[in-house]
């Protein structure tokens, strides 16, 4: 049987999208017609698809402090859009999206969605250095988004991010994602459980810069910090351990002394020494609470 999916045609809508001159009439294709489809997912995290008011916030604004590329960019969407259709993007999307599927129905897992929508967009790759040109956003059951500016680190490591984003579906099909009370250990879960999904799936070697850049050293000095705050609550907060100093001081959020997506490095390890102490599967964790990982990895 499978859960249905529709990986969503956005390359053609860039296309489209392309031979728009007016800046304005742009951005509204952008918004009713490549955001539309995606619009239950922005409204659940408060992203209205045009504001009131003129420059306010919106999926414009949004999309762009998550990384896209910018609409009037011409150059930057037309280099990326060649890389892609090269690359043949969107059978890699979904075959690995058929993947996913099959696997977690083989171990009774489910995803709180009558669909799943996939969509790829172009990334700024200056936003995205530090993430290497890509990134992704999974975070709500029946919605899969990745932004790409493809290289060739990237290219190869897509089907693992979409796996990544794909076990946030899950996981937040079993587990209320509680804006305002996420701890660092829950987060800290969350991400290792994705990466240890992706790894599963598609090997180490896949896993992305915010799992593999950090030296041994870096790594340990990053658990004794995070240990020291799991309980520290608050999206702000929390979102400090998470990506670290750089990115804290990009987006407002207090510096706590810790290199790029440290929380996602030592989540990783939390969840890898979690299934090598228990003995259990990538399968079986993805149903256990926060508390009961972070225990059985004995890492703080």
């Amino acid at each position: 049987m499978g859960i249905p999916f529709e990986v969503v045609d956005t390359l053609k809508q860039y296309e489209e999208l392309q031979t728009i001159s007016d800046i304005d009439t742009r951005r509204d294709y952008f918004r009713y017609k490549m955001m539309r489809l995606f619009e239950p997912m922005w409204s659940l995290i408060n992203v209205p698809l045009k504001a009131r008011e003129e420059n306010g916030y919106d999926v414009i604004m949004a999309t762009k402090m998550l990384g896209y590329a910018d609409l009037s960019n011409d150059s930057q969407i037309d280099a990326a859009l060649t890389g892609l259709k090269k690359h043949e993007v969107s059978s890699i999307v979904h075959d690995t999206m058929k993947n996913c599927i099959d696997k977690i129905e083989e171990n009774n897992l489910k995803i709180k969605a009558e669909k799943i929508k996939v969509g790829l967009y172009v990334a700024d790759p200056i936003k995205l250095h530090l993430h290497k040109g890509y990134s992704g956003f999974g975070g709500i059951p029946g919605y899969i988004t990745v932004t790409v500016y493809p290289n060739s680190y990237n290219i190869p490591k897509l089907p693992a991010v979409i796996a990544h984003e794909f076990h946030h579906n899950i996981r937040f099909s079993y587990f209320d994602w509680d804006h305002g009370n996420v701890t660092v250990g829950d987060y800290l879960v969350i991400e290792g459980l994705a990466d240890s999904f992706a790894k599963e799936l598609y090997g180490v070697e896949q896993l992305g810069p915010w799992v593999t850049s950090m030296d041994k050293e870096d790594l340990e000095y990053s658990i004794y910090v995070i240990g020291e705050a799991l309980n520290t609550k608050g999206f702000a907060e929390v979102s400090s351990y998470m990506f670290g100093d750089e990115i804290a001081k990009q987006e407002g959020y207090q510096p706590v002394g810790l290199s790029f997506c440290a929380g996602y490095a030592v989540g990783y390890e939390v969840v890898q020494a979690f299934l090598k102490n228990t003995g259990s599967n990538i399968y079986e964790a993805s149903l256990l609470s926060t508390k009961e990982i972070i225990k059985g990895s004995r890492l703080f």
